[in-house]
């Protein structure tokens, strides 16, 4: 069993994103530009956005975060998308979800342009996605694939179950690995709540990659021998003996499948610091595309 290391994998490539930003600077070009929206007080989006500064320093970027109380009405929400759309400073950013829930998520998503839109969210670049076009990929998608291609973990003609049919991992992490490109090429088979012999149809991966959002629900019985298992969960458990006061979990009982895997990505430190990473990328090529 080789355990997948993202926190060192993301770091060699905000590493190289910074030596292309420092290129870009020398010949006069300015630095990506990441903006970042935030509307209330969630901790989860909190500490999100605060790594998501930290790593625009790492990497060289300008980076600018807005932040409004919860109590903003959608109509002010929308105002700020659109002066951010028209701002030719801003190369890419990101409105933080959730949301409160008075603003409609979705038409927030919409409003973004979709060449600044480096969250890969906006229905422009969730098409391109599935036609196989160029576009942002949602990010923690992107950062699977880059771990896969990063180990070359072979995945053509692979049999790659997708657990979790979210809009944001789930159903693009699917259409990538089913196109003709290297990571994909693979047989993919999308489960779910619904899914009937969900066990069964686990058990048959080459290539699990667990996104259900419940914490250790893929047992050892779920996995096969040698298979690739890419843990996207990351649900917050109460632990009175941290700092914190809670722990992350997977969705994967890591200590009972660990051991029959080929790979495996730890939580934390597996899929987490390459989602960020990931939305580097984009804001750079969002930069190179001005």
């Amino acid at each position: 069993m080789q355990l997948i290391d993202g926190k060192a994998t993301a770091a060699a490539i905000k590493q190289e994103i910074a030596e292309e930003v420092k290129a870009m600077v020398a010949k006069g070009e300015r630095a990506p530009h990441l903006a970042a929206i935030l509307v209330g007080h969630d901790g989860g989006s909190e500490t999100y956005v605060a790594a998501k500064v930290k790593a625009c320093e790492e990497c060289g970027f300008t980076s600018t975060l807005l932040r409004f109380e919860d109590s903003i009405t959608e109509e002010e929400l929308l105002a700020q998308v659109d002066a951010l759309n028209q701002n030719p400073e801003i190369d890419g950013f990101i409105v933080q979800l959730p949301l409160p829930k008075h603003i409609d998520s979705q038409k927030v998503i919409e409003a973004v342009d979709y060449r600044k839109d480096v969250d890969g969210f906006n229905p422009v670049n969730v098409g391109r996605l599935s036609i196989g076009l160029p576009c942002f990929v949602s990010a923690t998608p992107s950062g699977i694939m880059d771990l896969l291609d990063r180990y070359h973990i072979e995945t053509k003609g692979k049999h790659c179950v997708v657990l979790g049919r979210s809009n944001i991992v789930g159903k693009p992490v699917a259409m990538l690995m089913m196109q003709k490109s290297n990571p994909g090429n693979a047989t993919v088979t999308v489960c779910h709540s619904a899914s009937d012999n969900l066990k069964e149809i686990c058990a048959s991966a080459d290539i699990l990659i667990a996104a259900i959002g419940q914490p250790e629900f893929v047992k050892a019985d779920m996995v096969k021998e040698g298979a690739v298992v890419i843990d996207v969960g990351t649900t917050r458990v109460p632990d009175a003996t941290r700092k914190s006061g809670f722990k992350l979990k997977g969705d994967v009982k890591f200590d009972e499948v660990a051991p029959k895997c080929s790979y495996i990505t730890p939580v934390p430190g597996g899929v987490g610091p390459m989602t960020i990473c990931s939305l580097m990328k984009n804001t750079l090529l969002a930069a190179k595309r001005r």
